[in-house]
């Protein structure tokens, strides 16, 4: 499989890291390693990049292009990092008393869009999976299968922020009686027939895209693994002047990551608001 996604923010995920030769930088979600190899450059000769990722997909894209060593790549969710850096230590023989980088790149990467087996387009033809890791948990059209409409109407509406939350979960719920929803044609094929036809119309985005959002999130529980990381793993991880550098994507992911820097007596802030693309 090539390699198609560009990263995102590169220079200023540069500028904030302020890396330099010799230093322990963790990638979180190393995807195809585009930031990674950007990185790389500035810790060169002697310094460490320990990338992670819960797709073993994207661990075999990033293998590609990044060198061991000095980079280390381990498949795992960026909220298990302090076994990580057990494991890598156990490894390498490496000591690692603690990390001086971190980097989270949260959300999608269009090379996992692009995979027609795993049903995160809209056009793709296999089964609605949605899972970043296939070898855990429950895919979406199992949840799908197995939800009553009261939950799947939260769903949407909680991490989707979904206006027909409602009319959605009732058509899925009816349609599955004689046809399940099995593939992401038939959950935009759903979507569609719940959302009035003006609305479609005038959305500037796909009306099935909050839906498939919402489903994501929850087949991989990432707001849980976001909170846990911030709370624990990745504040204990850094040394002292450490920097944690967060990309994030929609309004549910910022609002954790913002109330979480906001606390002075963890976090020094390096910019007084977001920085945009």
């Amino acid at each position: 499989m090539n390699i198609e996604h560009i990263p995102v923010l590169v220079d200023e995920v540069l500028h904030y890291l302020d890396l330099r030769p010799g230093l322990i930088v963790v990638d979180g979600t190393v995807g195809a390693g585009g930031h990674a190899r950007r990185i790389l450059e500035q810790i060169e000769p002697d310094g460490t990049l320990i990338g992670l990722d819960r797709d073993p997909m994207m661990l075999d894209l990033a293998r590609q292009v990044l060198p061991t060593p000095p980079c280390h790549l381990y498949h795992a969710s960026y909220s298990e990092l302090a076994q990580v850096l057990k494991h890598h230590e156990a490894a390498t023989g490496q000591a690692v008393s603690g990390v001086d980088r971190i980097l989270l790149d949260l959300g999608l990467s269009s090379d996992q869009l692009a995979d027609p087996s795993r049903g995160f387009s809209f056009t793709a033809t296999g089964p609605l999976d949605l899972r970043f890791d296939p070898t855990r948990g429950e895919p979406a059209w199992k949840l799908l299968e197995r939800l009553g409409q009261r939950e799947l109407e939260r769903i949407f509406s909680q991490y989707g922020e979904e206006r027909f939350s409602r009319r959605i979960a009732r058509r899925i719920v009816e349609r599955r009686r004689s046809q399940p929803v099995r593939t992401a044609a038939d959950l935009v094929q759903a979507v569609e027939h719940a959302v009035p036809a003006r609305f479609r119309r005038q959305a500037r985005r796909h009306s099935a895209t909050r839906v498939f959002q919402a489903l994501r999130i929850v087949v991989n529980d990432e707001l849980g693994h976001l909170e846990r990381a911030l709370a624990h793993d990745l504040y204990e991880a850094l040394v002292p002047g450490g920097r944690l550098v967060v990309i994030s994507f929609h309004s549910l992911e910022d609002r954790i990551v913002k109330n979480c820097f906001r606390d002075p007596a963890r976090w020094e802030r390096l910019t007084p608001k977001p920085v945009p693309p």
